[in-house]
This record gives C-alpha cells, structure tokens and sequence, in this order.
C-alpha cells in the first residue's frame, strides 16, 4: 500500500472512530439527562446553595452535584460502549486499568463542564441563559437541562481527542511493544 493510500485509510478508520464515539456520546446524553431529571426531581431546587466556598462569594449548589452524579453514571456508560465497540480494547486490557484514565479524562472534562454550568445559570453572569425564555416551568424550559446540553456539547471533542490519545491508546501502544501481530491492523491505527 502507497503512502498516500495508508494515510487516508488511517484517516477513514479515525472517521469511522469518531462516529461510533458520537453514537457512543449520543446514547451517553440520553443517560446524562435521564439521570438528571431523575436527581433534579428527588432532590433540593437545583439553585439553592449546598455549601459556600471559603474566601469567595461562590457556593456549591444542587445542580453542581446534580450535575455529577448524571456525568458519573454516563461516564461509566460511555466507557463501557467505548472500550467494547468503539475502540475494542476489552479483550486487550483489564477493566480498571483503562477505566481509571476514561474517569481522569471524564473529571477534566466535568470541572470545565461545571465551571461553565456555573457560568450559564447564575444569574449575575453575561453569559446566563435567558429567563425570560427558560423560566424553568416545565422540561423543555429548564435552564439547568439546557446548561447540562451546552455543557457536554462543549467538553466532548475534548473527551474523544484525550481519551483516543491516552485511554485507549496505551492499549495499542501496549500491544505494539510486545509486537503483537494479532491485533496490530486494529490497535496500531
């Protein structure tokens, strides 16, 4: 195979990568928001303060905690789908061993996810969703479902870039140095 006809193999098979890993991502939000009404629902409204945060006038409030509780149980969903179908590395390497840098990868994601959830519902910041249009009477309304979208919308080609790189990458790299002939038209891409 020419040069030219391995690069754009490589780059289909990382096509091909990306949508199972937005298929992937797609079922996740699904779980996400699921999660979220299911906690929103049982729990405190999601505006009230849980706990300040000393030495600032920030406070920790529901939907931070709602918020991730929904990203923990769609993180182990979307790992799961991941490691069987999109990279295919079940088989490769054990569960935690893998899980541990998706989680890492999924918590960078999360703090910057809630830094902007914080930025998209306070009520003081430029950037707040409009209340006039998300007055929180009903599903379709609710900012904190429409800051939880943005959000994922947000951190998710960061997700896919960081965990093909490291995640599911030391796998390959893994399997290339113990020159692995079975797996390598797989894991090696």
């Amino acid at each position: 195979m020419t040069a030219l006809g391995r690069t754009l193999e490589r780059h289909r098979h990382n096509l091909v990568l990306l949508g199972r890993f937005a298929a992937v991502g797609a079922s996740g939000v699904v779980v996400n928001l699921l999660v979220l009404v299911a906690v929103k629902r049982l729990g405190p409204p999601f505006e009230d303060a849980l706990v300040g945060i000393p030495a600032s006038e920030f406070n920790v409030r529901w939907y931070h905690v709602y918020s991730t509780v929904a990203f923990l149980v769609a993180n182990l969903w979307n790992f799961q789908l991941n490691r069987s179908w999109t990279f295919r590395s079940a088989g490769h390497s054990r569960w935690w061993r893998e899980y541990w840098p998706f989680l890492a990868v999924g918590l960078v994601g999360q703090a910057v996810g809630l830094a902007l959830l914080t930025v998209l519902l306070h009520p003081g910041s430029p950037l707040a969703l409009p209340t006039s249009v998300l007055d929180d009477s009903s599903g379709l309304r609710s900012r904190l479902y429409w800051g939880q979208l943005i959000v994922i919308a947000v951190v998710t080609p960061l997700g896919f870039v960081l965990n093909k790189l490291w995640t599911f990458g030391t796998v390959r790299k893994h399997h290339r140095e113990l020159g692995d002939p079975t797996h390598s038209s797989e894991l090696l891409r």
